[in-house]
């Protein structure tokens, strides 16, 4: 059973790997001087907004027009064969951000001038950047790990739910379940497509938007990790599932048992499309990467589901979940990451950048691993990081070993 999981995400990571590709070494070495550059027209954008803040308007200025005639110009001709109205379009944004500092705007409206020009040569970035291989498998397995660790809460329970049918002879709640589970995945569809539409429309700062979604995932990844942890036994989830199958069978409706498979699924469906909309805005350009990786999550949960629903198989549920739950964590660690980054781009937290090219990630690893050169978001992450690493030494050492210790005084 393992072999034919582990053969079907082989299969689509090795198609991932064929289709995506890379780039070739003399298109890297060709932009790597004009990435540099756009990189520091970065900088003297975030410097003439701190000007500008100390009130010395002239050198604000300065530092803008110097961003744009003696860096971004230089990105230009590679990048208008690839992308016209992107340069189009941050010609205007810079115009802009110069006018603004130049004719005395409030600092409010440079700021979110620059907020726009940030965004823009973030894009030029990506425009020229090499996607490389390691994006787009961590986006791979970032996206796989959602979706199998969802469904395969959403099969085990409905497993228990469908076996108490049979064991106690009440076959004739089975429609309802099914139509349960029927109405949550239509509702997580419905989720996901308003949630979209919300992110779209909303009247707030795109940034602040990213940050407070991004942040919402963290605590509810951090929420479930925990809580699987604690259900790595087999037994365990067995207990929990059968006192949730036992209060359904006490109401003896069929309401009862379409509401329990309702809410199995929805719970794993909303869980879902949090965690993939948090992904999608961090990870633009590897949508394939996203795509194959819920493909090949989705081909071995009804390799799973199949053998545990049909074959009745008792699979090893301890390693899976316990690596679901170590992707979950660096997934968390990833979203704090730019959720700060996010909130520093809409001027919501403050900035203080980290010197040195160690922070300094390929804009496309940035953004999936959430490091990015400033000190606020690396201390963020380094916290949350030792949180868990705290917490997996309390559960898989202290922990047993007081457990150890009292059977022994128990024994003695």
């Amino acid at each position: 059973m393992r072999r034919l999981v582990a053969a079907a995400v082989l299969v689509a990571g090795l198609a991932l790997v064929a289709g995506v590709g890379t780039a070739n070494a003399a298109e890297n070495d060709q932009f790597a001087d004009v990435r540099a550059k756009v990189a520091q027209a970065s900088v003297l954008v975030d410097d003439a907004v701190t000007a500008a803040a100390a009130g010395d308007r002239e050198r604000a200025y300065d530092l803008a027009r110097t961003a744009y005639l003696d860096h971004f110009e230089l990105a230009e001709v590679p990048l208008r064969l690839r992308d016209p109205n992107l340069v189009l379009d941050l010609e205007f944004k810079f115009a802009e951000l110069r006018t603004g500092i130049r004719d005395g705007d409030s600092l409010a409206r440079v700021r979110a001038d620059a907020v726009v020009v940030q965004q823009g040569l973030r894009q030029v970035d990506r425009s020229l950047a090499d996607k490389g291989l390691a994006a787009p498998l961590l986006a791979f397995a970032f996206s796989f790990t959602i979706l199998f660790r969802e469904g395969l809460e959403a099969v085990l329970l409905i497993a228990v739910l469908l076996g108490s049918l049979k064991a106690g002879r009440a076959t004739n709640y089975r429609k309802p379940l099914v139509a349960g589970i029927g109405a949550a995945i239509l509702a997580t569809i419905a989720t996901w497509i308003v949630a979209t539409f919300v992110i779209e429309i909303a009247p707030f700062q795109r940034e602040l938007i990213e940050g407070i979604t991004a942040l919402a995932a963290v605590v509810v990844l951090f929420a479930i990790t925990f809580w699987l942890v604690a259900r790595l036994e087999h037994r365990h989830w067995m207990e929990f599932m059968r006192a949730r199958v036992s209060a359904a069978i006490a109401a003896g409706t069929g309401l009862a048992f379409a509401g329990l498979g309702f809410t199995a699924v929805y719970r794993e469906g909303f869980e879902t499309v949090l965690f993939y909309q948090a992904l999608a805005l961090f990870a633009e350009g590897l949508a394939l990467s996203i795509v194959a990786g819920a493909a090949a999550a989705g081909i071995a949960l009804v390799v799973v589901g199949y053998a545990i629903l049909k074959l009745g198989k008792r699979l090893p549920l301890k390693p899976m979940l316990l690596t679901a739950a170590m992707l979950l964590l660096a997934l968390s660690v990833a979203f704090a990451g730019n959720a700060v980054r996010s909130l520093q781009e809409g001027d919501w937290i403050g900035v203080t950048p980290v010197d040195g090219g160690w922070a300094r990630l390929p804009v496309y690893l940035a953004e999936l691993t959430g490091i990015h050169p400033t000190k606020e978001g690396l201390l963020t992450q380094g916290a949350l990081l030792s949180i868990y690493v705290l917490g997996a030494l309390l559960v898989f050492l202290v922990l047993p070993a007081m457990r150890r210790g009292r059977s022994r005084v128990v024994r003695a």
